[in-house]
């Protein structure tokens, strides 16, 4: 399965971020849901988002699977059972022009799906990547 290749739960550093956008705390280093739990523990005001930083073995994985893998789908679920409207979308999109590609259950790992945001500067799912190019989501690909 294609998630294996790619499922990694390290960041290099976690933010917390007020909805000011105010910096409210942070963690270097560690796995992501653990970072974020510990920062919510810690700061008595709300946090809006955690903000992940992508480190350099993850972002060099991504390029060598996304490099060797012709057309890749990040989506909620798998192929065969996606979990959300526009990841279905998009396994329908690819199934019916019979065009070979992998998929990438996010669900699984919530660095992998912190850290795809950052790879794609895209903060939703699918994410699909041709040729190892981010080509969009899944309104792009019900558009092309």
């Amino acid at each position: 399965m294609a998630t294996s290749a790619v499922s990694m739960s390290s960041l290099r550093a976690v933010s917390a971020v007020r909805g000011d956008g105010r910096r409210v705390g942070g963690i270097v280093g560690g796995r992501y849901s653990t970072a974020s739990r510990a920062l919510a523990r810690r700061r008595a005001s709300p946090v809006v988002r955690v903000a992940a930083d992508m480190g350099p073995e993850m972002k060099a994985s991504m390029d060598k699977f996304l490099g060797e893998n012709k057309v890749v789908c990040f989506i909620k679920g798998t192929k065969d059972a996606p979990k959300c409207g526009f990841s279905n979308t998009v396994v329908q999109i690819f199934n019916s022009v019979g065009v070979p590609y992998e998929t990438v259950n996010i669900l699984e790992d919530e660095g992998l799906r912190a850290g795809m945001k950052v790879y794609s500067a895209w903060p939703t799912f699918p994410q699909v990547y041709v040729d190892g190019e981010f080509y969009g989501g899944g309104g792009i690909c019900i558009d092309g």
